[in-house]
């Protein structure tokens, strides 16, 4: 690594989109991994897919139980 870098011909916000919406990567624990995509293999879905379906599933058990 150098010592001093020369930012002097760089460009502020060059790459800055507004309003973008960037989609977070959700890491699971092995068991839980393999159990949604065997699931998911079972039912013909993509895993996020079954995913999404689940946590809806589970949104709307908890506004019912609220």
């Amino acid at each position: 690594m150098e010592q001093e870098y020369d930012f002097s011909a760089g460009e502020r916000g060059k790459f800055y989109k507004k309003n973008v919406r960037l989609n977070m990567p959700i890491y699971m624990e092995p068991e839980n991994q393999n159990f949604i995509e065997t699931l998911a293999s079972k039912k013909g879905l993509d895993v996020s897919t079954l995913v999404n379906k689940m946590i809806k599933k589970n949104i709307q058990i908890v506004k019912e139980m609220t």
